[in-house]
């Protein structure tokens, strides 16, 4: 599969918008100006770390940290603390090389999906009727 190539623990970054942006424009109108504000300008860096269908996510920057950890094909009760602050059921599959997250809860099309092309690890992050694709590329 694609993510053989982050068996280790594999570092990559971007320089562009947090995904945390993303969460708080989309899921949340509860949000300060100022925390949105901060949340645009923020880089992030994410480690992956794989041990057969069992993964371990960091998203780290200067601001907030979000870690997941996850076993492909079995559900789980995701708290999104540091996000959207939600809680919702969670399903991350294969896709032939990509990995699908299925999110369900108060929002619809809710999810991600994470696949390599070109070197670079690539981040769709859905909900509702936005899309936010983020590429990053190893340290």
């Amino acid at each position: 599969n694609v993510y053989e190539g982050l068996s280790k623990k594999s570092s990559t970054t971007k320089r562009a918008p947090h995904p945390l942006i993303y969460y708080l424009l989309v899921h949340s109108t509860d949000i300060d100006f100022a925390t949105r504000k901060i949340a645009k300008h923020l880089t992030q860096t994410k480690e992956i770390v794989q041990e057969g269908n069992n993964f371990k996510t960091k998203t780290l920057s200067t601001f907030r940290n979000y870690e997941l950890n996850y076993t492909v094909g079995e559900e789980f009760e995701e708290h999104t603390k540091g996000l959207d602050n939600r809680t919702v059921k969670t399903l991350v599959s294969w896709d032939g090389d990509k990995l699908v997250c299925v999110q369900k809860g108060e929002k619809n099309n809710r999810g991600w999906k994470h696949w390599i092309e070109g070197g670079k690890l690539h981040l769709e992050l859905t909900c509702e009727d936005q899309v936010c694709h983020q590429i990053f590329k190893k340290k």
